[in-house]
């Protein structure tokens, strides 16, 4: 299970920033306004030496009003299932009231917290540090959320006590169980899926958004093979929640997609693909796993609503197009009989065993057919390629100037390599790496006859003078 890092602090803080830089994205809000984040926004942290889950919360006020009191609720509610608190504070601003009520209030939950000086640069971090140790809360860690300063030293120090999260059991190869997570909106159908799926009402099935409040396995055999089910809570849009415990569900369908071996995400057909699915499929593209998207009470739609719904899944969807597509009725049955067998398909590419011979062919044709850019008047050179990974594969290219390789054209050999491999339902990663230039650093050792020979030069040279 994935650590749970959640950022609390009084507003105009800069939470959105750190979380921002945590994640690597730009999906929380950011602008000088205190107040901005009224939701929570929640990632996979990708700065630290562990995977975990951060979320960026909209903040605690001590004079909470309005829709302030919503906010505070929510972040209480991160606050109880969180494993780890950053307690962040204004560096330039000083120690304010608000901070001592957080500290008083962040003690009671028998959680580590972590107290973070934000807006630090340019400034002495004995100085900037100094007035918050009477927070109570241990040694001030200074950093600067919008340079990206020392938020490496802080992510180890507070990632430290959760050394297990390297932990993951998504590699494990065809012949073992596999943990199949069913993620998507509320009311697409996921625990109707699920009990179809295994012959009987093993999950709560309602016609009402929310049902599933917490992530469900639900073990089942298939012509003799072992799987476990998965039913997560879905995400709603935000303007139709109103339960604290349905918002931050979306947590553990989070956790879900982490722990699983391969995913099937359920849209509403007659919906259509929605804002919400992009982002969670994006979430789940980010993490690697094998997918299968199922377009769900496919049965009830006329022709032209179904041309619509695939030329709309193609024009959104483009980021995820190496996913296998199936369109089924979880209701009725249609088309649930393959979904199964197309995780099988997806999950088997993405442990495949790929021959170092064989990758290095396939990037020796792709460049013989389309030649790496040059920079800086030098061409970027691809020797050879091998495997570094499963689930998603990842193919390691060695080469020169790797570094300087453009998005396009990795983008190119990514899409030639899943061609030709046939590695459909599974993302692809490569990575770069460049040969270290044995001349690097040293100066050129003449021989005597080269000696020589500058000497004269520099004779002819002076009687010219």
């Amino acid at each position: 299970m994935l650590p749970v890092v959640v950022i609390v602090g009084r507003p105009n803080v800069g939470k959105s920033t750190l979380f921002n830089q945590l994640t690597r994205t730009r999906d929380a809000l950011v602008a000088d306004t205190p107040g901005l984040t009224r939701d929570r926004h929640y990632g996979y942290g990708v700065l630290g030496p562990v995977p975990y889950l951060i979320v960026d919360t909209g903040g605690l006020d001590v004079t909470e009003d309005g829709v302030e009191v919503a906010m505070a609720e929510q972040t209480r509610h991160a606050i109880r299932d969180a494993d780890a608190l950053l307690l962040l504070v204004d560096g330039r601003d000083g120690r304010a009231p608000g901070d001592d009520m957080l500290a008083e209030e962040l003690r009671r939950t028998d959680l580590p917290v972590y107290l973070v000086v934000n807006k630090t640069e340019g400034l002495s971090p004995h100085e900037a540090a100094a007035e918050f140790h009477r927070l109570g809360l241990g040694e001030p860690i200074c950093v600067s959320a919008a340079h990206g300063q020392r938020l490496n030293a802080l992510m180890e120090h507070v990632l430290e006590r959760f050394p297990d999260a390297v932990e993951d059991d998504a590699e494990r190869g065809p012949g073992d169980e596999v943990r199949v997570a069913i993620v998507g909106r509320p009311n697409v159908g996921k625990s109707t899926l699920v009990n179809r799926l295994v012959g009987e009402e093993r999950v709560v099935a309602f016609d009402q958004p929310g049902t599933t409040r917490d992530s469900i396995d639900v073990p089942f055999q298939l012509e003799g093979r072992h799987y476990t089910l998965v039913d997560t809570a879905g995400l709603r849009r935000r303007a139709r929640v109103h339960e604290t415990i349905e918002k931050f569900s979306i947590i553990k369908a989070l956790q879900a997609i982490d722990r699983a071996n391969a995913v099937v995400y359920l849209i509403d057909a007659s919906e259509g693909v929605t804002d919400q699915d992009q982002h969670l499929l994006g979430l789940v593209t980010e993490r690697g796993r094998a997918l299968v998207i199922a377009f769900n009470k496919w049965d009830g739609l006329d022709a032209d609503h179904k041309h619509h719904v695939r030329e709309e899944a193609d024009r959104k969807l483009g980021f995820a197009d190496y996913a296998e597509r199936r369109t089924i009725s979880a209701l009725h049955g249609s088309g649930v009989g393959d979904l199964m067998g197309a995780v099988d398909s997806a999950f088997a590419n993405a442990t495949r065993d790929l021959p170092t011979p064989e990758l290095t062919r396939i990037l020796e044709g792709a460049v013989q057919e389309h030649s790496p850019p040059l920079v800086h008047g030098r061409r970027i050179k691809l020797r050879y390629a091998h495997q570094g990974g499963r689930n998603p594969p990842v193919i390691v290219i060695h080469g020169n100037q790797t570094e300087r390789m453009p998005e396009s054209y990795k983008r190119f050999l990514i899409n030639r390599f899943r061609t030709v491999l046939g590695l459909h339902g599974t993302p692809l990663r490569l990575q770069l790496k460049s040969g270290e230039n044995p001349f690097a650093g040293r100066r050129n050792t003449l021989t005597p006859r080269q000696k020589a020979k500058r000497e004269r030069l520099m004779r002819k040279t002076r009687k010219r003078k």
